[in-house]
């Protein structure tokens, strides 16, 4: 299988060239040529076993086919759990059971698990550019600490993450690297974004994206959507739709491929928060993207989310795509009210981007739908204490992997906004990793 640009000016390539160049030459993001259906049964298979299942047809001429499932059971080793919620046919797809309590975890390890199983062992080391706007930098820091063969630069939007996400971006040392930009998260990507389409500078510094551009970041993440599906089907006999909250829109992007691909998924509503792209296009307004505005649901600050471009690629035009997926827009004052309610409504303490999407889930049940419906929980509430503990009454302790993290000293050093100074600091870098390369040798 061959993966092509959303703009159309990519030569058709193979996934191991995809994944390891992140964003196409063109400036587009990789989609598969085409989504190949389910080839067996999943109702039987745990989290792991159904990743492979669904990469497989992706991976059938990648140098990484035999190491396929080792590679899934070492990424998904946590569980996604499908939790029933107080209001009847209401269900929490938990995807904060990982090593920084948040759902990017799963990919972000497929990632580093792939690209290291890609890496000659004599090459030049790889600088991961990641922009985030909370959770992403740190799943991303994570999976690749220590990694041999490559280096993480993190760029993060001083002053708009949660104080915990901040230290869980800076708190690793060694080869991954914070920075503190003076910006929105729209900033922080265009960055990435100018780094990666630099021909002359990836000449000279190979780089690579762990951003939800990245297929390394899309394709796996349609695993737990699959496997909840299925595992809901296998009981209930009737597909379960889900309330993706997002900003960038890569996990939305993953539940439409399980469900092109044939897993039981029923209909994708998308949560936001007051950053309106989305529901403006949604609701008839041409897409326009917005200047980033700051909320309580930091990592859903995105203005211009930029795995629209496949959305737009997967469907012939602006009708059918408004066609088959909405979208709702949660404002801060109401993000706050539903996570004061949520201990006694449903009988758990949700993160802000959770309470975005449990609250379109109120939308849903206040205008008659009665049809199962899935929210996915995208991290845990402790990585927004300052937020949550005052609005619920009492301490969310934090998961031990994350207390772990965050027992660990932190640091960040400050970036302007302004590529020329990203670029030289990258090249400056490699110049000084090649001059230790040098010295080493006999």
């Amino acid at each position: 299988m061959n993966f092509l640009s959303t703009r159309g000016q990519t030569a058709p390539t193979p996934i191991d060239a995809a994944l390891a160049a992140g964003l196409a030459p063109d400036g587009g993001l990789y989609v598969p040529a085409t989504i190949p259906p389910l080839t067996r049964p999943l109702a039987a298979l745990s989290l792991p076993e159904t990743a492979h299942a669904l990469l497989a047809p992706y991976f059938a001429e990648s140098a990484l086919r035999e190491r396929l499932g080792a590679i899934c059971a070492q990424a998904f080793s946590f569980d996604a759990p499908l939790r029933a919620l107080n209001p009847p046919d209401s269900w929490l797809l938990e995807l904060f059971h990982g090593p920084t309590a948040a759902f990017k975890d799963y990919a972000a390890r497929f990632l580093a698990a792939a690209l290291a199983g890609l890496r000659a062992p004599d090459a030049a080391d790889t600088t991961i550019v990641v922009a985030t706007s909370g959770d992403t930098g740190a799943a991303v820091a994570s999976a690749f600490h220590r990694r041999t063969g490559f280096r993480v630069l993190i760029l993060y939007p001083d002053g708009r993450v949660s104080p915990r996400q901040a230290h869980g971006l800076g708190c690793w040392g060694d080869n991954v690297q914070a920075l503190r930009v003076d910006g929105d998260f729209d900033a922080c990507q265009r960055l990435a974004k100018q780094a990666l389409g630099d021909e002359a500078l990836r000449a000279q510094v190979p780089l690579s994206s762990a951003n939800s551009i990245s297929l390394g970041r899309l394709l796996p993440q349609a695993a737990y959507y699959a496997h909840a599906a299925a595992q809901y089907y296998a009981g209930h006999g009737e597909p379960l739709n889900f309330i993706v909250p997002t900003g960038n829109l890569g996990n939305a992007c993953a539940a439409l491929v399980a469900k092109r691909m044939g897993a039981p998924v029923g209909e994708l509503r998308l949560a936001t928060n007051a950053n309106d792209t989305l529901p403006r296009y949604f609701g008839g307004a041409d897409y326009a993207p917005q200047p980033t505005r700051a909320t309580l649901a930091n990592a859903m600050d995105v203005g211009a989310p930029s795995n629209f471009e496949r959305l737009r690629h997967w469907h012939r035009d602006d009708a059918e795509l408004r066609a088959a997926i909405r979208a709702e827009g949660v404002d801060d004052a109401t993000i706050v009210e539903t996570l004061r309610a949520a201990p006694g409504r449903y009988g758990i303490v949700p993160c802000p981007h959770t309470a975005t999407g449990l609250r379109v889930l109120e939308s849903l049940r206040a205008h008659g739908d009665e049809r199962p419906w899935a929210v996915a929980a995208t991290a845990h509430p402790s990585k927004f204490d300052s937020i949550v503990e005052p609005l619920v009454g009492h301490a969310v302790p934090p998961p031990p992997a994350l207390a772990e993290s965050l027992a660990r000293p932190a640091s960040a050093e400050a970036m302007p906004a302004d590529y020329a100074v990203l670029r030289e600091r990258l090249l400056r870098t490699a110049v000084d990793e090649h001059r230790m390369h040098t010295a080493a040798l006999p």
